[in-house]
């Protein structure tokens, strides 16, 4: 009995808050309205981490080296709608201060730095996409003007199209 309660302090003081509470690594689903939207996402190294639709649940490393953030950056792009571009950052957990509390000097100087986990990313988000404003290339803009306002030198190159 003695040996586990050994252990466990061990265990406890040698590790950090925020690494045992949180890990490394951390879930976040990424959504998009309309839904079925093409999402690549990149870390701060510029290295792909995934591609593929929306929605979709990623594991992405907190941690990016000692006492640095991972930071991504997410690009949602559907047809017919302006491309969106969004970027994770993170933010120190509250698990990571519970070292100073519970006396954890090791996994806030050395454990939870190393590992990323005392950070903190938000656990989703979502990409709305606006419609897409581009025009139809070659495509001139349509002007409606009555007859009455035009000059007889324009009426002369005047066509009608249709009757009703």
């Amino acid at each position: 009995m003695r040996h586990l309660l050994i252990a466990g302090l061990l265990a406890v003081t040698l590790s950090g808050c925020a690494s045992i509470m949180n890990g490394s690594t951390q879930p976040i689903s990424i959504r998009s309205v309309p839904e079925g939207a093409s999402v690549s996402v990149t870390n701060r190294a510029g290295e792909k981490i995934h591609s593929g639709l929306t929605p979709v649940t990623l594991t992405l490393k907190r941690g990016a080296g000692y006492f640095k953030s991972e930071s991504y950056k997410v690009v949602v792009t559907k047809e017919g709608f302006s491309d969106r571009e969004l970027t994770l950052n993170s933010n120190v957990n509250g698990w990571y201060i519970a070292n100073i509390v519970f006396g954890g000097l090791i996994g806030m100087v050395g454990v939870d730095p190393a590992t990323g986990a005392m950070y903190s990313f938000p656990e989703s988000v979502t990409a709305t996409l606006d419609a897409s404003q581009e025009k139809v290339a070659g495509a001139a803009p349509l002007t409606i003007v009555s007859t009455t306002e035009l000059s007889p030198e324009v009426m002369k190159h005047a066509k009608l199209i249709s009757a009703p």
